[in-house]
């Protein structure tokens, strides 16, 4: 199963790479041609990169991973999944609402280090990564 990868995995994996746990299993997943990004994450990951050369060659880099494209109904869906969290007292940004419904749209698991997701999972039909 293909595995859409959230922002902080990128940043933990861009600023530390030695002995970083999981810098070592994205190179695994990217080994294995596993990852998927999508156009928000792609942004976050880029942005505050004020250097041009290396902001360019990051983005060279992520260019070459498959990019899972964004529909209407993936916006439907996370608008859904925000309103069912909210429901319950669980609250969270748009963008990771997005995350969750491209994810589920996709049949993808979805790698983060952010702890909120943990929530996510229990109130909608989302598969977490490892």
């Amino acid at each position: 199963m293909k595995i859409l990868v959230d922002t902080p995995v990128w940043s933990q994996a861009l600023r530390r790479r030695e002995g970083n746990e999981h810098a070592g299993k994205l190179a695994g997943l990217i080994t294995d041609g596993l990852v998927v990004l999508i156009g928000p994450v792609m942004q976050e990951v880029l942005s505050g990169i004020s250097n041009e050369d290396m902001f360019d060659q990051l983005k060279l880099k992520l260019e070459q991973f498959e990019t899972a494209p964004i529909t209407t109904h993936d916006y439907q869906t996370a608008a859904k999944f925000y309103n069912t969290c909210r429901k319950h007292g669980v609250q969270g940004s748009h963008i990771d609402f997005l995350i969750c419904a491209v994810a589920h749209n996709n049949d993808l698991l979805i790698y983060t280090l952010d702890g909120d997701f943990k929530h996510y999972a229990e109130r909608l039909p989302i598969a977490l990564y490892n």
